[in-house]
């Protein structure tokens, strides 16, 4: 059921001015640099249009993705269909894992490196070929960051493909890659929120949206970012893989 979205968004705006003003100063920055070949400024243009860079190609990295016999064993039980990119691939199994235990079976199609949208396109061929559980778990989002405003329109084709009388749990973002400089950790910080608050829009129109709190989770300690990701992005392992799993199960148990 579509949910009344609220008139009040301050800081979406500001987001959506932040994400133009990084676009607009990387366009200037890379006009300097053409006009002056070998400049520092040269180096922006791979800073993309929201200063997080640009997507690379995905297709070829590290996947996950459950078996026929797999798949259609999760619908048949109303287990959990899992759509995910390379947090999945990474802490995929130990959730599944989990999961059984609760008596849950689990179908996943986790891939690294993939953005929302071809991780909604599985979704809608899953559910063409097999049919859907009464649970769908996204946990993408991550690598839209490179384009953050791509991110609602699939969040609305994810609920139109599910309808009404499923779950959706969504686990949020957070993204500050500290394999790169100040300027871009400040950037995946801006755009991890930026998708959050999309996210929260969409929760506010949907009443079987459920949002698993990742982000709010790591800001609520000033040591979890630290301790809980390896790289800025990724769950550390055993704590922060566990911590996010946690978040999910306690998700799914509450319905």
């Amino acid at each position: 059921m579509r949910k009344r979205l609220g008139s009040f968004r301050p800081s979406r705006r500001l987001l959506f001015a932040a994400g133009t003003a990084a676009a607009a100063s990387t366009v200037a920055a890379a006009t300097a640099a053409e006009a002056v070949p070998g400049s520092p400024a040269a180096g922006l243009l791979s800073l993309g249009a929201y200063g997080s860079g640009v997507l690379g190609a995905w297709e070829r990295q590290a996947r996950a993705i459950s078996n026929e016999q797999q798949i259609r064993k999760a619908r048949e039980t109303d287990g959990v269909f899992m759509f995910g990119d390379s947090i999945g691939v990474q802490d995929g199994p130990a959730l599944a894992r989990q999961l059984t235990q609760l008596g849950i079976n689990i179908a996943v199609h986790n891939w690294a490196g993939r953005p929302v949208t071809p991780a909604v396109d599985a979704l809608d061929l899953w559910a063409q070929q097999y049919g859907l559980p009464h649970r769908i778990l996204m946990s993408v989002g991550s690598n839209d960051i490179f384009m953050p405003p791509a991110f609602e329109a699939q969040v609305d084709r994810t609920m139109r493909i599910v309808g009404e009388e499923r779950i959706v749990y969504w686990v949020n973002v957070q993204a500050a890659r500290t394999a790169h400089g100040p300027d871009i950790k400040v950037a995946d910080q801006r755009n991890s929120a930026w998708i959050n608050l999309q996210l929260a829009d969409a929760q506010r129109r949907y009443d079987n949206l459920r949002i698993v709190r990742w982000a709010e989770h790591l800001a609520s300690s000033p040591n979890r970012l630290a301790r809980l990701l390896r790289d800025g992005l990724h769950p550390s392992k055993p704590l922060g893989q566990n911590a996010r799993n946690g978040l999910i199960i306690e998700a799914i148990k509450a319905g």
